[in-house]
């Protein structure tokens, strides 16, 4: 049984087996169970078989499906981007309640698949959007998502950071899920983490190399009273605090994630344009 192959690679064999078979069917998971009486191919339970061996040795779900849900859209994914998590849609929310301007010009730094963009573009059609990323196959499959959900208004730049932003400048917001894992952090070794891109994850000795990049850069490419949101690793908090100050911006409390870890962290930059936030904090 497939379920039980996969009981030392996940803690939920049953579900997970049946993501991978309704995948193969191209089907949704209730077909399943409304027609139980269905045979795959002998094709299919082919590629059932080398999916579940896939699986147990530890490969992503997501990318074995080639999608993970994120704010409720279905976004393709792939080896060359990472995996969206919950975590992220906060940066989501954090964004939504900032009281910005309707045509608000919004960058999405290091935009992955695209989650936190399309994310965006969904909620607020007149926002004015740019989403970047270094790696030109992260850029790819964001364009591909931004495609297929109809959210192509959407700006894609190849940009490491802030380097080919300076003509799209300045911006209301930027919004940033940065690698932020230290080199040598044992989490490398752990589930997904594996095969996900290490450029998307590590981030020098203290995992803030990056940040401090951002955090140090966004201030000439921000409007005066415009925001910075990045999400970062819980015990990073007071670290990226002293960043966000030594910048220039008015620190905001440190958001938790549903764990009450604190997960995301962001500031304004004083001027005559500055508004406060939305239920700020939660």
């Amino acid at each position: 049984m497939a379920a039980a192959q996969l009981a030392t690679a996940t803690d939920a064999p049953t579900l997970e087996a049946e993501v991978l078979l309704a995948h193969v069917l191209g089907r949704e998971r209730s077909f399943l169970y409304t027609r139980p009486e269905h045979m795959p191919s002998t094709a299919q339970i082919a590629e059932f078989q080398s999916l579940i061996e896939q699986r147990r040795q530890g490969q992503p779900i997501s990318y074995l499906t080639g999608e993970r849900e994120f704010w409720s859209l279905p976004l393709k994914v792939g080896p060359a981007t990472l995996i969206p998590r919950p975590e992220t849609e906060h940066l989501v929310e954090i964004a939504l309640r900032l009281d910005l301007p309707c045509d608000a010009r919004i960058a999405d730094l290091g935009t992955g698949c695209g989650a936190v963009a399309l994310a965006l573009a969904s909620e607020r059609p007149d926002w004015d959007i740019l989403a970047s990323d270094r790696s030109d196959a992260a850029l790819a499959v964001a364009r591909a998502n931004a495609a297929r959900l109809g959210l192509e208004h959407i700006q894609f730049v190849h940009s490491d950071w802030f380097g080919a932003l300076g003509p799209h400048a300045p911006f209301d917001l930027v919004v940033a899920n940065p690698p932020y894992v230290a080199v040598g952090d044992p989490h490398l070794d752990w589930g997904d983490l594996r095969f996900e891109p290490r450029q998307a994850l590590i981030s020098g000795t203290d995992g803030l190399d990056d940040i401090r990049r951002i955090t140090s850069t966004a201030p000439g490419y921000l409007k005066a009273g415009g925001w910075l949101w990045l999400e970062h690793a819980s015990q990073q908090t007071d670290q990226i605090a002293h960043l966000l100050q030594g910048a220039g911006f008015d620190r905001q409390e440190p958001q938790r994630d549903l764990a009450g870890q604190e997960r995301q962290s962001g500031g304004r930059l004083p001027g005559p344009s500055a508004r406060p936030a939305r239920n700020n904090p939660p």
